[in-house]
């Protein structure tokens, strides 16, 4: 049995390896027109594909106080799965169009129910596409089996442990957002301006490279390196705007074989919702 993919999956190993057992998932979405991800799944997706949807499917209810995508009821979510075929020793292939920004978050998502055989389709839709292969309008059918969540409570990071560990050297903050809103800059999806006190600014999309691909191993590891100065990636935890492009840097870490990071879900739509909580601006 070839080894699973865990982390990257490249079209030409799609392609040459998927099989009826492995599951595809298009995680497509936009921020600012919700349905836009469901409407192009019917358009066209990958053969196999099933959607998954970041509002209904990868998230949990807002309460106003949770951020804008608060982490899904896990069992809800490994119900969902199991009801698309996912089970303890399927491979899962997740994809999107914007360079994994949404796919990670379900990679992230079946990583933290203990579930490593998942991997993002490296390019995405684009790429896929782009090499000639078909997308079609067929919606698949599964066969449901269980699917087991096993959290993995380690990967996870919440508001008190990031403010009873904010000026410590024993967590690095790392926010996945553009450079002008980690300033406070044209602030257009929170209410507040900013970024938590201490916490350094890791664009996620310079994980990418010019055609839309995750960089090298080697590129990745040497920019993250630079990050935590060769300390412990156990230390670093990444948040972003609401617990979505953090899982960028994530997957990130994890190709260039810094494992062991923390995700703060609930991220700045959340920190910023009390008023007690500190807040830092500019650079």
């Amino acid at each position: 049995m070839p080894a699973p993919f865990t982390s990257l999956v490249s079209v030409h190993e799609l392609a040459a390896q998927a099989t009826p057992a492995w599951r595809i998932f298009d995680c497509r979405f936009n921020l600012a027109d919700p349905p836009a991800g469901r409407q192009a799944y019917a358009a066209g997706h990958l053969p196999g594909a099933f959607f998954l949807d970041l509002n209904e499917d990868l998230s949990g209810p807002l309460s106003g106080l949770n951020g804008r995508h608060p982490l899904p009821d896990p069992q809800l979510l490994a119900d969902k799965l199991g009801s698309l075929g996912v089970g303890p020793e399927t491979q899962v292939v997740a994809y999107d169009d914007a360079g994994g920004m949404f796919a990670s978050r379900l990679w992230w998502l079946l990583r933290w129910f203990g579930h490593t055989r998942v991997a993002v389709l490296n390019g995405g839709i684009q790429a896929w596409a782009g090499s000639g292969h078909p997308l079609v309008t067929e919606r698949p059918e599964a066969v449901a089996t269980r699917f087991t969540p096993k959290l993995q409570k380690c990967m996870r990071a919440d508001a008190d442990y990031v403010h009873s560990h904010l000026g410590s050297p024993g967590m690095l903050l790392i926010d996945a957002r553009a450079p002008d809103r980690f300033r406070g800059e044209n602030e257009t999806l929170d209410p507040v301006g900013g970024h938590i006190p201490g916490a350094i600014n890791r664009f996620f999309r310079d994980n990418l490279d010019a055609n839309g691909c995750f960089k090298q191993a080697a590129c990745l590891q040497e920019e993250f390196g630079k990050l935590i100065k060769g300390g412990d990636a156990h230390a670093v935890v990444h948040q972003c705007g609401s617990g979505v492009t953090a899982c960028h840097n994530l997957l990130a870490m994890e190709v260039a074989g810094l494992s062991g990071a923390k995700l703060y879900a609930g991220s700045w739509s959340e920190w910023c919702s009390d008023p007690a909580r500190p807040i830092a601006t500019g650079p």
